[in-house]
């Protein structure tokens, strides 16, 4: 649908960027996390409600190919895609970029200097230092006119802040030009907390709470990945601008032990009926 753009004689339209639109409704946006790389199950996401959904590139093994199909299943839907890289690495978004990924996630960004880092390589010169090529899927491969002086517009910069060190720097981090949101990962903090694998801990949600003024005070989005359902329902009524609060590969698995479980005890209590 968002990449069903309107065509004249040729010429493609460069749209508003779909996020920073739903973004400005005014409500909670609702995430989900992907990691199954599966084509089908990203489409039945699609129309199940959620707002967004992530691509997961940085922990699960999807690769650029394998983002460019879930890209363009997404588009059939009403679910905007996030693509969150592997690294804030200026290659790899030069790629995901003239792919068509519009909306990127960084993961681990830690200063000042390394957000900078990313903005610039999201922007062409003189404002940054994107590769530059005539024909590209973001471009409608050089159907929109003006891409290479407008592009900047169309995309959106979320910054990953999951540690102490970035937790201290995180006012300056979100103050960056060109960084639009701050999203909070709780695992990587907590793993920094001395807490690995303790994500849903109150001392990490409270951590992440007390940033989350210093991001309001930059004008930026705030996001977070809620570990659990009772912390997502925290998120959402304190107001975070967008909140994951599932994860494929968790939905599929959790559900799988549940129906295995029971009815391995049946077959099990059969067993020892049998027995008797």
């Amino acid at each position: 649908m968002r990449d069903h753009l309107p065509v004249t004689s040729g010429a493609a339209e460069l749209l508003p960027n779909p996020f920073r639109e739903a973004l400005s409704d005014g409500r909670p946006l609702i995430g989900i996390w992907s990691m199954l790389d599966s084509e089908n199950a990203i489409e039945g996401l699609g129309w199940s409600g959620y707002d967004w959904l992530l691509i997961d590139g940085e922990h699960a093994p999807i690769s650029l190919q394998h983002a460019l199909r879930h890209m363009r299943t997404l588009a059939g839907t009403p679910t905007i895609p996030i693509v969150r890289l592997a690294w804030n690495d200026k290659v790899l978004l030069k790629q995901y970029l003239d792919a068509g990924a519009n909306v990127i996630m960084l993961p681990y960004v830690q200063s000042v200097v390394e957000a900078a880092d990313g903005v610039a390589a999201m922007r062409y010169p003189p404002h940054g230092h994107r590769g530059v090529a005539a024909m590209h899927r973001a471009s409608r491969y050089g159907r929109i006119p003006n891409y290479l002086k407008d592009a900047g517009d169309s995309l959106f910069l979320i910054v990953q802040v999951e540690t102490l060190e970035a937790l201290e720097n995180v006012e300056k981090i979100a103050a960056v030009d060109g960084v639009d949101a701050i999203f909070f990962g709780p695992g990587d903090l907590a793993a920094s907390m001395g807490m690995v694998g303790q994500a849903g801990d109150p001392a990490v949600t409270e951590k992440i709470e007390s940033a989350v003024d210093s991001v309001r005070k930059a004008g930026k989005a705030v996001g977070v990945l809620a570990p659990n359902a009772a912390i997502a329902e925290r998120h959402i009524i304190n107001g975070l601008d967008f909140v994951s609060v599932a994860n494929d590969a968790a939905l599929l698995f959790g559900a799988a032990d549940s129906v295995a479980g029971r009815f391995r005890a049946m077959a099990e209590a059969v067993k020892t009926r049998a027995a008797e």
